[in-house]
């Protein structure tokens, strides 16, 4: 099975692992430093911050890491005209800039050995009544996306929706809506990306929306994290919601997911060891996925679902995980 992380959480306590070290540590110094984790197979990269002129070496360096890119996630920073669209912004100009920089990452992504771009179009959306034209905006987010897949069709291209931040209404913000962008974009080689925290904070139930996506299109990214659904929080795997983490987990197995399964957590945020933090992520997706074979082995618990029979599949599901 894959593991992957989130390069940046590795920046965390920096004195403990550079003591010398003046300003932020370089993406070479984190990934070195992810190398470290016990189980950990991949990075996604971030294009363009964590990518420079040769993604192939850069490949190679990791690769001599013991790891390799299971792929990369677009931010649109670079120009401050972002803030109000990428996809969607009122100036031409600037949408043109959005969408060859995409492409320019997918090319990035296929340079370095990898297959899957991660789309999150956190500033496509609106924060005020009366501030956009919705079908315009929705048309232009349609547009740019069909442009991005039709670029590459060997490339994987994976939206990952959220209900906000940094706007206050996203385009994409839960399982449904994206699903709609999908049917009209109309490319084979585009699919969802599943956010755990940003699912709860939909106020969507996890194992739910994947089969929905599994129903109309399909799962291409998995981010594993928690969070008490107000905002992302970016807690470790199973540390709120630990019954929804299991059954997600049973549910994309059930659908046929292969993809890696990638940490998107926050040990950054309140100076946690990330090494650490994400060693125990890994060992509890994998008691996670034990409890998933239990689960499945035992005749009991489908016949409860079959019936519906809440308190049943309660008793099961609590004696298969506490004894």
């Amino acid at each position: 099975m894959k593991f992957a992380t989130r390069l940046n959480s590795f920046a965390s306590c920096p004195k403990a692992e550079w003591p010398d070290l003046s300003g932020k540590p370089t993406m070479l110094q984190m990934a070195k430093r992810a190398a470290k984790v016990e189980g950990l197979t991949d990075l996604d990269l971030n294009y363009p911050d964590h990518v420079g002129e040769n993604p192939a070496e850069l490949a190679r360096q990791i690769g001599d890491m013991g790891l390799a890119i299971n792929g990369f996630a677009m931010r649109y920073y670079t120009n401050p005209a972002f803030k109000i669209g990428a996809f969607t912004n009122p100036d031409p100009a600037v949408r043109r800039e959005a969408i060859d920089l995409t492409k320019a990452g997918i090319d990035a992504t296929r340079a370095a050995g990898a297959k899957l771009m991660t789309l999150w179009l956190g500033q496509d959306g609106f924060d005020y009544a009366f501030q956009a034209d919705y079908h315009t905006l929705w048309q232009h987010e349609i547009d740019g996306i069909r442009e991005v897949c039709a670029h590459d069709p060997d490339c994987q291209i994976s939206i990952e929706y959220k209900p906000n931040e940094p706007r206050s209404y996203s385009l994409m913000p839960d399982a449904a809506t994206t699903l709609l962008a999908i049917k009209d974009v109309d490319m084979p080689n585009l699919g969802v990306t599943l956010d755990f925290a940003h699912v709860l904070y939909a106020d969507e139930q996890p194992a739910f929306a994947a089969a929905l996506i599994a129903r109309h299109s399909r799962v291409l990214g998995v981010h594993l994290n928690d969070g008490y659904a107000k905002r992302d929080d970016g807690l470790m795997v199973g540390a709120v919601h630990t019954q929804q983490t299991i059954e997600l987990l049973r549910q994309i197995r059930k659908d046929g997911y292969d993809g890696a399964i990638y940490f998107d957590t926050f040990p950054d945020m309140t100076g946690l060891d990330p090494v650490h933090e994400c060693e125990v992520n890994i060992q509890t997706v994998k008691r996670m996925l034990r409890i998933v074979d239990r689960l499945d082995q035992d005749n009991r618990l489908s016949g409860a679902i079959e019936r519906q029979d809440a308190v049943s599949a309660q008793a099961i599901v609590q004696e298969l995980m506490l004894g």
